[in-house]
């Protein structure tokens, strides 16, 4: 289990050498030709930042030798905003006195028709951490409804059981994500103050059951500005590095999430910067080539239209936080506020322009068919 890796690890410790990285540490992790978690310290320190175009070239040049000029386009489809947990940061958070609304059968249907007009394959399921209401036996039902039209289901849901996993797979799941918001284990309690979600160590341990189930993809990540991002981004890549040697067979995708206004709660201070954002990415790739990573709709269109060439390689567009957002109920609560308001369309253009190719289908099943 990843908790094994993990208690060997000091967040203070760790956040030190970080901020004493050198530029000759620098300088040396760009040359080489295979890096690990020690070179990833470096490309994310703040002694990095000077040589940011360098690690952005490399990071533009490893992304097209891996994935080409392509970006696959996903888009979220929130089933529910009820939640019985108290965070800092989320709109849905238990204690805000907002209407909540889960989706009925009809309603999911009119959503996926809403959706699959727009021309997505690829879709996001998401939903509070409810679950008396929106258990596993909710998200089989809707599993069931939407998987006859679209080829790639994934699920951003409430931490589940090995078995839950496997089962969920055989009705069509595909991806599971899973961020740990945070991998500061005592102000993690700060943030996640009530319900299921206040349990640091099972939701590190959510990974570990998503591998053993034999889920196709796992998604992890961190919520960025909750603590000092580039500790946390560390920790992210521990993390993904142990879960790529012990789940070989599985895929990876990491995303980027930074922390934006929602209804009741303001931003906390430890945002980072746009610079900083593109140093982060580009870190990732130049460690990792094989790993997918993804950019939402929580970033301003410049920010996306400036990113797409320096890593990413997956996008989100014409993206609804709130239940019903696309057909049923255009105006309940959105569990945060999105900046790129681009429409799906706009979006595609945009990346046509810069000489990439949207892709809307799942290209892993269209690989696995020919195989």
């Amino acid at each position: 289990m990843f908790q094994d890796v993990f208690d060997n690890y000091h967040w203070e410790t760790v956040k030190n050498s970080i901020y004493s990285i050198t530029e000759s540490d620098v300088l040396q992790a760009l040359q080489k030709d295979k890096r690990d978690l020690e070179d990833f310290k470096a490309l994310i320190s703040p002694a990095a930042i000077p040589h940011l175009e360098k690690m952005a070239e490399l990071s533009h040049h490893l992304t097209q030798k891996r994935f080409g000029k392509t970006l696959q386009m996903y888009i979220p489809f929130y089933l529910s905003n009820e939640c019985q947990n108290i965070c800092t940061y989320c709109g849905f958070s238990f204690d805000n006195k907002i209407k909540r609304k889960t989706l009925t059968e009809e309603e999911i249907l009119k959503e996926a028709q809403a959706i699959k007009s727009l021309g997505y394959d690829h879709v996001l399921l998401v939903t509070g951490e409810a679950a008396q209401t929106v258990g596993v036996n909710y998200l089989k039902k809707a599993i069931q409804l939407i998987q006859p039209y679209f080829s790639h289901l994934a699920i951003e849901v409430q931490p589940l059981e090995q078995d839950d996993y496997r089962e969920l797979q055989s009705f069509g799941l595909n991806t599971v994500l899973v961020y740990q918001e945070t991998y500061h284990v005592k102000n993690y309690k700060t943030h996640h103050t009530k319900g299921k979600k206040s349990n640091f160590y099972y939701r590190l341990g959510t990974p570990d059951r998503i591998g053993k189930s034999g889920i196709h993809k796992i998604g992890i990540g961190v919520l960025l500005g909750l603590e000092d991002w580039r500790t946390d981004s560390f920790f992210t890549a521990l993390h993904l590095d142990y879960l790529q040697k012990v789940y070989w067979q599985t895929k990876y995708t990491v995303s980027f999430p930074r922390l934006r206004p929602a209804e009741g709660f303001a931003v906390p201070g430890n945002e980072l910067s746009d610079k900083e954002l593109v140093q982060l990415i580009c870190a990732y790739r130049i460690l990792n080539e094989e790993i997918e990573l993804s950019i939402s709709t929580r970033e301003s269109e410049k920010f996306r239209d400036n990113i797409i060439k320096l890593g990413i390689t997956s996008i989100s567009a014409g993206s609804k936080t709130n239940p019903g957002g696309y057909a049923v109920e255009t105006e309940s609560l959105k569990q945060f506020e999105i900046s790129d308001e681009r429409s799906p369309e706009e979006i595609s253009s945009m990346i046509k322009r810069q000489g990439y190719e949207p892709v809307w289908k799942d290209w892993d099943r269209v690989l696995m068919n020919r195989e």
